[in-house]
C-alpha cells in the first residue's frame, strides 16, 4: 500500500485534538512560528484554548484538515484515527503511548492500523514532526529549530534525543525533525523516503534502534543515491545494555552490531558514533556532499595545533599528503621564507589582521586533490573578552571559499570555542563550522563518498532450531560447492593408523563430536605413522575420528563465517583464524550476495592482510584461491537460504599455491 505523506509533512491546515498540556504546547508552538494556515482546535467542553476557538468534534470543522495532532488517551486515539481516516485528513500524530512498546498493547496496535487504513500516522508514543522550512510544527514541547530555507532532516524513534538535537547552537540548518515512535505503521525508513522528495532538504541523518523493514532501507538508500541525497547514521546496539534498552523502549530487533555494520555498508549509508559527530556530519554533507577522498589539509597559526591534529587523525582512515609544487609555490609567495611549509601547516602569526594576505595563504592551501582543507580557529569567549581581532580571520576564510570554491572547514580544538553566531555566519558563506577536532576528523571520515550495493538484499527468515551436522559431512558439502579441503578418513582409532601406517603424513587427527576440539586436547598434529596416531588417539575421549592431511607451508590461518542474522540478513565475516581469532578479533563482516571486488577490499581490511600479501619479503598466500573459497560458501550458504543458519570454517589454511578448509562447521535446519 503507497502512502503519500506530503499533506502530512507539509500540511497548510491543521488539527489539534485534545486540550492538556501538550495540546496546548502544539498550539504554542504553532503560534511562536507563525504558521500561515488554519489551526483548528478539537474539544468537547471548552470554547478555546491558548485565545483559539475550539470545536467540539471533528465533524464541526469547516473544512478537513491536512494534518492532526491527536492528544488524548491511547483507546480515544483509536477511535479518532478512524474519524479522521473517513474524513479524507492527510496523516496524523499519535502521541499517546500504550501500543506496541508493551505486551498489553498489541491487541491496541493493530486496531490502530485496522482504523487508520490508508491515511498515514506518525508513531504512536511520538512527538511528531517539526518542519523548519515552512514554519509547522505537531510537536508537543519546546524546540530548538528556526526557520530556515533549505538543510538536513534528521529521523530518530527517540522523542527526547530529537528535542536535544533541536537545541543545537552548531549553526546546523535543520529543515526537518520527525519522531518515529513505535513506528506501527510509517517506518523510519518510509517517512526518509518521503523527506527525500523535498528538494530543500540537502542530506538526512538518521538515529536507528533497529532497522525492521529491510525492502524499505534499500529503496531508501537507491532514492537517496539516485537524488544525491547522502543519508548518516547513528546505530545503536553495540552494547547489551543498550539492545536491551532498545527493546523494551521502543518494540525494536536489534541484531548483531557486526549486521547492522554490514548492512549500513550495504546500503551505502554512513555511520558515527555519537549525537555530535552525526551533526557535525551533518554540516559537511550539507554544504559540500559526499568527500571525494579522505586526503585532508590543515592550517593553523600554531604549531601545537598543527602536532594535535597530525597525531589526531593518525589513526583515521584520513590522511596529509605531502604538498604540491603548486601549493609550495602559492604559500611561499603568501608567506615568506620564514614559514616552514608542511601540511599540516603553521602558518605562524606574521600575517594576522592582514585579510588579503591571510586570504591568499588559506587560498594557496585549496588543490583539487585536497577533498576538505581545516582551518584551525579558536574564538574568545564573548562575556568577558572582545573577539573582534578574530574578526579577519573569519574574512580571510569567507573571502577564500569565494575565490576558489574549495572545500573548507574551519574548526575549532574544543567545541564551546565555535560561537553560534559566527558558526552561522560561516555556514552563510558555505565555511563548514566545526566544534572540536576530534568530531571534525570523525565526521570527514564519515563524509566520504558512498554508494549502495547493487545487489538486492536477502530478508532473511526467523531463526529456527538447527543442528550441527558433523565436521566431515561440513567439509563434504562445502567441498561439493567448490571448497578445497585435506584428504580426510573417518572410522575408529584403529582403522585409521592402519591407514597411518602405510600411508604418508603427516597428519592431523581429531575427535568427533566436539565443536572446539583444540580447546579440549581434541586435535593432535604432525603426526606421521600409525603408532602416533594410535598413542595421539588414546588421550582423546572418543570413539571415532577424522584423520587428515596436515596443509604444510601456511602463509596464514584465515577464518570465514557466515551467520544469518535476522535484523540485518546473512553477515560473511572474514578475519584471522585459528588460535588468534579470539585474540586479534581482527575482523571485517559485509552482508550476502557481496561481488568478488567487495570481498576483496573487505580481505584488504584487515590488519592481517600485509602478511598474505607477503609482508617484509615473506612469501604471500594465494589470494585468489581464498576468494575462491570465499565465493563457494557464499554460493553454497545462496543455495541453502531457507535452512542455514551458520557455516564456518577455522581456519582456512592459506598457502602459497591454495585455501584449503583446515576444519568447518555447518548449523542448518532440517530440509
Amino acid at each position: 500500500m503507497t502512502r503519500t505523506l506530503s499533506r502530512l509533512l507539509r500540511p497548510k491546515s491543521v488539527a489539534v485534538i485534545g486540550g492538556g498540556a501538550w495540546c496546548r504546547a502544539v498550539i504554542q508552538q504553532l503560534l511562536k512560528a507563525n504558521f500561515s494556515g488554519d489551526i483548528w482546535l478539537i474539544h468537547p467542553t471548552v470554547d478555546e484554548i491558548c485565545g483559539l476557538p475550539a470545536h467540539p468534534s471533528l465533524h464541526d470543522l469547516p473544512n478537513i484538515p491536512d494534518a492532526a495532532f491527536i492528544g488524548i488517551n491511547r483507546d480515544a486515539t483509536i477511535d479518532t484515527v478512524a474519524q479522521l481516516s473517513l474524513l479524507g485528513v492527510g496523516g496524523a500524530v499519535c502521541f499517546a503511548s500504550g501500543f506496541g512498546e508493551t505486551d498489553d498493547g498489541q491487541d491496541a496496535n493493530r486496531s490502530l492500523l485496522q482504523a487508520a487504513g490508508d491515511m498515514p500516522f506518525l508513531g504512536p508514543n511520538c512527538y511528531g514532526m517539526i518542519n523548519a522550512l515552512d514554519g509547522v510544527s505537531l510537536w508537543p514541547d519546546q524546540h530548538g529549530c528556526v526557520p530556515v530555507d533549505r538543510g538536513v532532516a534528521i529521523l530518530t524513534q527517540s522523542s527526547n534525543i530529537a528535542i536535544n538535537l533541536t537545541m543545537q547552537q552548531r549553526g546546523l540548518p535543520i529543515a526537518f525533525v520527525v519522531t518515529c515512535g513505535n513506528q506501527a505503521q510509517l517506518s523510519e525508513a518510509q517517512i526518509a523516503d518521503a523527506l527525500l522528495d523535498d528538494p530543500r532538504v540537502t542530506a538526512i541523518g538518521l538515529h536507528i534502534e533497529g532497522f525492521g523493514d529491510l525492502p524499505a532501507w534499500q529503496a531508501l538508500s537507491r532514492k537517496a543515491h539516485t537524488k544525491g541525497i547522502p543519508l548518516v547514521a547513528l546505530k545503536v546496539g553495540k552494547s547489551i545494555e543498550a539492545r536491551n534498552a532498545t527493546i523494551s523502549h521502543t518494540a525494536s530487533l536489534a541484531g548483531s552490531d557486526a549486521g547492522a555494520n554490514a548492512l549500513l555498508e550495504h546500503l551505502g549509508i554512513a555511520r558515527v558514533d555519537d549525537l555530535p559527530t552525526l551533526l557535525e556530519t551533518l554540516k559537511i554533507l550539507h554544504v559540500a556532499g559526499p568527500l571525494p577522498s579522505g586526503q585532508i589539509a590543515s592550517i593553523s597559526c600554531s604549531g601545537g595545533e598543527a602536532s594535535l591534529i597530525a597525531d589526531m587523525a593518525y589513526d583515521t582512515a584520513l590522511t596529509f599528503p605531502p604538498l604540491t609544487k603548486l601549493q609550495e609555490t602559492r604559500l611561499l609567495a603568501a608567506l615568506g621564507p620564514k614559514v616552514a611549509l608542511a601540511n599540516p601547516l603553521d602558518y605562524h602569526t606574521y600575517i594576522w589582521r592582514d585579510v588579503a594576505a591571510m586570504t591568499r595563504a588559506f587560498s594557496g592551501m585549496i588543490v583539487p586533490e585536497i577533498a576538505i582543507t581545516f582551518l584551525i580557529v579558536d574564538f574568545p569567549r564573548g562575556d568577558i573578552c572582545d573577539p573582534s581581532d578574530w574578526e579577519c580571520v573569519i574574512q580571510s576564510a569567507l573571502d577564500t571559499r569565494a575565490a576558489t570554491g574549495g572545500t573548507i572547514a574551519m574548526v575549532s580544538t574544543l567545541p564551546e570555542l565555535m560561537p553560534e553566531h559566527v558558526a552561522r555566519r560561516l555556514m552563510a558563506g558555505g565555511i563548514i563550522p566545526m566544534g572540536g577536532i576530534r568530531a571534525a576528523l570523525a565526521a570527514t571520515e564519515a563524509a566520504h563518498l558512498r554508494a549502495p550495493s547493487p545487489a538486492d538484499l536477502i530478508v532473511p527468515s526467523k531463526s529456527m532450531p538447527a543442528e550441527t551436522i558433523s565436521e566431515a559431512d561440513a567439509k563434504r558439502a562445502l567441498q561439493m560447492a567448490g571448497v578445497t579441503v585435506p584428504k580426510l578418513l573417518t572410522g575408529d582409532l584403529e582403522t585409521l593408523a592402519k591407514y597411518a601406517d602405510i600411508q604418508h603424513g603427516p597428519f592431523v587427527l581429531k575427535s568427533t563430536g566436539v565443536a572446539h576440539k583444540s580447546e579440549v586436547g581434541g586435535v593432535a598434529l604432525s603426526l606421521t605413522n600409525g603408532d602416533a596416531v594410535r598413542q595421539a588417539g588414546a588421550k582423546m575421549s572418543s570413539t571415532t575420528f577424522i584423520l587428515e592431511e596436515m596443509i604444510a607451508d601456511p602463509v596464514a590461518e584465515i577464518l570465514i563465517g557466515v551467520v544469518k542474522d535476522p535484523a540485518h540478513g546473512f553477515v560473511i565475516t572474514i578475519g584471522a583464524g585459528g588460535l588468534f581469532a579470539e585474540l586479534l578479533k581482527d575482523t571485517a563482516s559485509i552482508l550476502i550476495p557481496a561481488s568478488r571486488d567487495h570481498l576483496k577490499q573487505t580481505l584488504n581490511r584487515l590488519k592481517l592482510a600485509k602478511i598474505l600479501n607477503g609482508y617484509r619479503n615473506q612469501p604471500a598466500g594465494n589470494i585468489d584461491a581464498l576468494l575462491d573459497a570465499v565465493e563457494a560458501i557464499q554460493s553454497y550458504v545462496l543455495a541453502n537460504l531457507d535452512t542455514i543458519e551458520e557455516v564456518e570454517v577455522n581456519p582456512f589454511i592459506l598457502t602459497q599455491t591454495r585455501a584449503v578448509a583446515a576444519d568447518a562447521l555447518i548449523r542448518k535446519c532440517n530440509d
